[in-house]
């Protein structure tokens, strides 16, 4: 399949013709399309209408970000059908992201275009993103493992950092504080002419936080802080018409506390004791840059090369131990666009990746590579569009591995789309499924995990300012890596998700709403549980309105139940959030900002832990308890953005 696939490609383009298409939209800069909504870059790797991707995106740009005014990163993801988050108790606390019922490993997650995540653990920090160092986010969902390789099962989330503009120096100062101790300190300048775009930021983030969990050890009865502070910066400079070379950088750092339900473990006794007061201190960076040379109408060539830590140190006040998670991950990437015709168009590509592991804890095997190189041909037609690509994986540990995507879709007329999609996708198990120490249920005979997913996509233009999207979808994972009841790693024989989701956008008399809504029946094949921390229902609307210089809005999230253990024992009840938020444009340089979260003062948990009230008795049964969340919240800030030059 491989052989033959890449022979057509080559033999087709040997003898297309040699008229070149006229300019498209991936010469126009990078730092200006990213502050349109009207374009999307993660499904195709590269500049591209929307209109013209055959993947379900949600795009969240700088100014949707201002009028939603999340707290944070995971805030905001949880308005994008298909996507659930869980956090283990406000603010800081660790997260985990469920793409259309996928798990948190199963989904990639890239700043400006660099992957970043726990090589030991999986997934990515996303709780330590902070909002106000973000220029956009798009949220790709379903799998993309033909363009991006292991990872991009349920999906792939790319965040972009804060850009510049080509009209002249703009600073920005921003101060916010509200429940709980919390403040919100940020400062930054953006600006540049036509060659050159710069943006500095940096920000700090602190709160006294809530006390996560409901019973533990007195040592535990008390709030649980939360500390980050983030620098970014990025610069892009036109060389020529045709060269423009650039920089990104991103590093955010803290301190977050929380509870430990299982006691204090002293390895020098090898006993647990309830005196107990753990915290970590984190670092989450990424650095990348780039060389962009559009050569010709015909052929548009990108280098990129990239660096990104993620670093954990686990602590606690009392006791003099320490322990060390920290991945280092090297990666290159070579990108051709090549535009045969106005209807042609075929992306080549190749990528490295390199994890590394220094940890304080001994693995069998601390890091590994991977190779690979994919082609993906568009067709863009009148009528029919179309995408076939495929992509061949070698990895130091597991081999080599095919993965291809195809898409058929029809413009039935001016205001629908319909499209017909299939994807396969991979994952390779994590050191901690791998390689952790005995006793922690690592298993080195894993398989990777394997998928294959099937979806129908409808687009409709109900009107000028209406916008319809939905989705049908069925997801059947092999080898699929999940934890027994003995906390053991095994692959099961299948898992196979079901679902349903749909996006509402409207606009009408000044007022703009947004609504999403999904539905998902996600199942272990062979036992037929329900996997945890799904609800089969979410339900997301925002509603927003300006008046003159006044703006206001409200959210209301909705989540029916969901289980937190794989034999769906533990029960997790379903929850509804409102909130409100409003803003004042005082000046053309000041605004006033205010918002309250959960208003209803709803008392709900997204995660669960088993306590034990003898942590040196493990034989003993636990009781299972949720994390703590935030209940009514408040918040009011001020921004000031001067025009200074």
């Amino acid at each position: 399949m491989k052989l033959s696939f890449l022979s057509v490609s080559i033999l087709f383009l040997s003898t297309t013709s040699t008229t070149f298409a006229q300019e498209t939209t991936n010469k126009e800069p990078l730092d200006d399309a990213l502050k349109l909504d009207t374009i999307v870059v993660t499904a195709n790797r590269d500049i591209q209408p929307r209109e013209e991707t055959n993947a379900a995106v949600t795009v969240f740009t700088r100014k949707d970000i201002d009028r939603l005014q999340p707290s944070n990163v995971t805030e905001l993801l949880n308005k994008v059908p298909g996507v659930q988050i869980t956090q283990s108790g406000g603010m800081g606390s660790n997260t985990g992201i469920f793409i259309r019922g996928t798990k948190t490993a199963q989904s990639l997650v890239l700043i400006d275009g660099q992957r970043i995540g726990s090589a030991s653990a999986g997934g990515a920090a996303l709780q330590h993103l902070a909002i106000d160092q973000i220029e956009r986010i798009e949220v790709l969902r379903g799998s993309r493992s033909a363009i991006y390789g292991a990872d991009a099962i349920g999906g792939v989330i790319q965040v972009f950092t804060r850009r510049g503009d080509g009209n002249g120096i703009k600073p920005r100062l921003r101060i916010a504080g509200g429940s709980n101790g919390t403040w919100e300190k940020s400062l930054g300048v953006a600006g540049g002419n036509d060659k050159t775009r710069f943006s500095l930021n940096t920000s700090l983030y602190e709160t006294q936080g809530i006390d996560r969990t409901r019973r533990s050890f007195p040592s535990d009865h008390d709030h649980d802080a939360y500390r980050n502070k983030s620098f970014s910066f990025t610069f892009s400079h036109q060389l020529t018409d045709d060269i423009d070379v650039g920089f990104n950088a991103l590093d955010q750092r803290g301190k977050t506390e929380y509870d430990n339900p299982y006691g204090r473990y002293d390895p020098a006794t090898y006993m647990s004791y309830p005196d107990t007061k753990p915290y970590d201190d984190f670092s989450l960076s990424s650095t990348s840059g780039y060389f962009n040379y559009h050569i010709n109408d015909f052929w548009t060539t990108r280098l990129e090369a990239g660096h990104a830590e993620d670093k954990i140190k686990s602590k606690d006040k009392y006791s003099p131990t320490s322990t060390v998670y920290n991945t280092y991950r090297d990666s290159v990437t070579w990108l051709n666009t090549l535009n045969l015709n106005e209807k042609n168009t075929v992306l080549l590509g190749v990528d490295y990746l390199n994890d590394k592991l220094h940890s304080s804890t001994d693995y069998e095997r601390t890091s590994r590579w991977n190779r690979a190189g994919f082609i993906q041909h568009s067709y863009q037609g009148d009528f029919v569009f179309t995408e076939l690509g495929l992509r061949h994986d070698k990895n130091q540990q597991f081999g080599s591995k095919n993965t291809w995507n195809a898409s058929l879709g029809f413009n039935i007329n001016p205001d629908n789309q319909l499209i017909f999609s299939y994807a396969e996708g991979f994952r390779v198990p994590t050191f901690n499924d791998l390689y952790a120490p005995p006793g922690w249920g690592a298993n080195p005979k894993l398989d990777p995990e394997k998928s294959k997913s099937y979806e129908i996509q409808w687009r409709n233009q109900l009107a000028e300012k209406t916008h319809l999207e939905a989705s049908v979808y069925r997801t059947v994972i092999r080898d699929a890596i999940v934890s027994d009841s003995s906390y053991n790693m095994q692959n099961i024989d299948k898992a196979r998700i079901n679902g349903f989701e749909a996006s509402l956008q409207q606009e009408w008399q000044g007022w703009i709403g947004v609504l999403a809504v999904s539905m998902i029946d996600p199942r272990d094949a062979k036992s037929g549980h329900t996997l945890p921390n799904r609800a089969r229902r979410t339900l997301n609307l925002d509603v927003d309105r300006k008046f003159g210089d006044f703006s206001f809005g409200a959210s209301w999230l909705a989540a029916s139940s969901s289980y937190g253990n794989t034999t769906n024992t533990a029960d997790i009840p379903g929850y509804g959030l409102l909130g409100i938020r409003g803003s004042w444009q005082a000046t053309p340089a000041i605004k006033f900002d205010a918002k309250i979260d959960n208003l209803l003062d709803k008392s709900y948990y997204r995660n669960t832990y088993d306590y034990k009230a003898d942590p040196n008795n493990w034989a003993a049964p636990a009781t299972t308890y949720g994390y703590r969340e935030e209940g009514i919240t408040a918040m009011l800030g001020v921004t000031w953005t001067p025009d200074l030059f």
